[in-house]
């Protein structure tokens, strides 16, 4: 047995766990866990400016790197209850993330003391599970349920409240145990008989789709995606948000579905006889659970490792719990060497012309000669200088949302969005937790000027840990996703729409980042050029029309009548 502090063991247990960075601010609840990590030199701690977006940052981490972000609030109360939106967030996206929040201490709850606030309440709703530690010897415990909890399928957010007699508590601890002793590595294939009938459905398919979500992207399983596919010679769409699921330069990719997603996508999804849904819940943003958006007569076969998933949205002719790579592996075997079908071969050549125009005509009509910048003609520009190894993070807003299906992302996982949460001001800060995740690669995070606005203090972080990222603020001056819908259905009776920025080139240079202005289209390539080779973390504050807007949500303004 050996003695420590509950802060000491704290630290134990996240290097039992492997943990390499946490992201967190100090906070005098948590001093010992504090000063454990100043002795822990294999962790590299990277002190946030808010706990929100350090959240941000894990969130990233962990979907960047298949593994738990950590993050630590060093204060209960404000500290902690500042963790909401980016778990919330985590939570919307089964992101694995760890939270540790410092807690009042045990003697002092419900007497209205300084900071109380009932944390383990706060959080339950968010997360998959929160924890307040009772006893210092247990810490260890529920560290390790922790992480488990949050790694296991479907993965997600947790939360540990840490009293400070806990942390401050000397004790004994036995040798803390490693991963591998109680977290289990194997996932779940598919019964025989169940992928015996899928393949029969698949067989017998003349316009076959596929669609994948985050169960293909999150587990790397896009090789096995694409040889399914190929022996199915069927096109792959791509659920919103997922759009780096499957490598944009092959053939069969369709690209993003729904509402939000581009025309050849879309149609497929509305037309296809048979729909094979690979690790997707078939959700909101792929089609508004409408049959506007996908075909209701189509036998819908869906691969899911959340139970709770199969057929929650949508009616289907079988329904498979499994990892959905394993799952594609299973059927490749199945269904061997298909001979080809005169059906299936036409459908698929047809897609395939009609996404060769569809390319093409984003291109040449991508407006690059009006002025200001039109979005159109950014994307194009941004396609064309993006590097093909980039990893690319977005926000919500009237121009990411545009901007989703617009770039082409060629090496998953390389696009990280806020997902089903919708949220303004993710994407500098989860570029921050990707960036650490993948040093090697290049980080591009996009945002608009309302949503960077929120979250600038974080360059201080960006700038102290050489994290070295390049953010493209699209300034258009106003919240333009709303603005849209009060030009569109509320007669232009503006209010709240329009704001107002500093130069944030400027800005990123007086945080000792670098900064770069464009006004016109024809510099885009040369600043973000420059940015990803300056060697400090930059910011590119391109001037975009603030009349280029587009309302997404029409559906839900009908009784409008715009």
């Amino acid at each position: 047995m050996k003695k420590m502090s509950g802060g000491q063991a704290a630290v134990a247990s996240l290097q039992a766990e492997n943990v390499q960075h946490v992201f967190g601010l100090i906070g005098s609840a948590t001093m010992e866990m504090f000063d454990a990590l100043y002795d822990a030199s294999e962790i590299n701690f990277i002190g946030i400016h808010d706990e929100r977006t350090g959240t941000h940052m894990a969130d990233g981490y962990a979907r960047a790197s298949g593994n738990a972000g950590v993050v630590l609030a060093g204060q209960n109360g404000p500290g902690a209850t500042n963790l909401v939106t980016g778990l919330a967030q985590a939570y919307a996206a089964f992101s694995p993330v760890v939270s540790i929040a410092g807690s009042l201490s045990s003697a002092h709850v419900y007497r209205d003391a300084f900071q109380e606030v009932d944390q383990q309440a706060l959080f339950k709703p968010i997360t998959k599970k929160t924890w307040t530690v009772t006893q210092t010897g247990r810490v260890p415990e529920m560290f390790r349920e922790a992480f488990r909890t949050a790694m296991t399928p479907r993965r997600g957010p947790v939360q540990l409240n840490l009293p400070r007699d806990v942390l401050s508590e000397v004790t004994g601890f036995p040798e803390f145990q490693q991963p591998g002793s109680y977290r289990s590595q194997n996932v779940p294939g598919a019964s025989d008989e169940l992928i015996k009938q899928a393949a029969t459905l698949l067989r017998q398919a003349r316009q076959p789709v596929i669609v994948t979500g985050g169960g293909i992207k999150n587990t790397g399983g896009h090789e096995d995606a694409l040889a399914l596919a190929e022996a199915l010679n069927a096109p792959i769409i791509l659920a919103p948000g997922h759009g780096d699921a499957i490598p944009f330069g092959h053939p069969l990719n369709a690209g993003q579905m729904g509402p939000r997603g581009n025309i050849v996508a879309s149609r497929l999804a509305k037309e296809a006889d048979v729909i094979l849904a690979l690790g997707t819940r078939l959700g909101f943003n792929s089609t508004f659970y409408s049959y506007d958006n996908i075909n209701q007569q189509a036998d819908i076969i869906q691969v899911e490792l959340e139970p709770t998933a199969i057929g929650r949205y949508f009616p289907i002719k079988l329904g498979i719990w499994a990892d959905a790579r394993a799952a594609a592996r299973q059927l490749c075997v199945e269904l061997g060497k298909l001979e080809a079908r005169a059906e299936v071969d036409a459908w698929t050549r047809s897609y395939i012309s009609e996404r060769e125009a569809y390319l093409q005509k984003r291109d040449s009509d991508a407006d690059t000669a009006t002025h200001p910048i039109q979005p159109s003609g950014l994307y194009k520009e941004l396609r064309a200088v993006l590097p093909k190894d980039a990893a690319v993070t977005m926000d919500a807003g009237t121009l990411c949302l545009q901007a989703t299906d617009a770039l082409n992302y060629w090496e998953p996982p390389c696009l990280f969005t806020p997902l089903d949460f919708g949220l303004v001001g993710f994407s500098f800060a989860c570029g921050l937790g990707v960036k650490i995740a993948r040093p090697d690669r290049p980080v591009v995070s996009l945002m608009g000027d309302g949503g960077f606005g929120m979250t600038i203090s974080e360059l201080s972080t960006a700038v102290d840990h050489g994290i070295n990222t390049v953010t493209i603020v699209m300034n258009n001056q106003c919240w333009g996703a709303e603005k849209a819908y009060q030009r569109d259905f509320f007669g232009e009776r503006y209010i709240g729409a329009n704001i107002s920025s500093p130069p944030f080139d400027k800005v990123a240079e007086l945080y000792g980042a670098a900064g770069f202005k464009v006004g016109h289209i024809g510099e885009i390539g040369e600043a973000v050029h420059a940015a990803l080779d300056c060697g400090k973390p930059a910011v590119v504050d391109v001037a975009v029309d603030p009349a280029a807007l587009y309302s997404f949500r029409r559906d839900s303004f009908k009784h409008r009548g715009g």
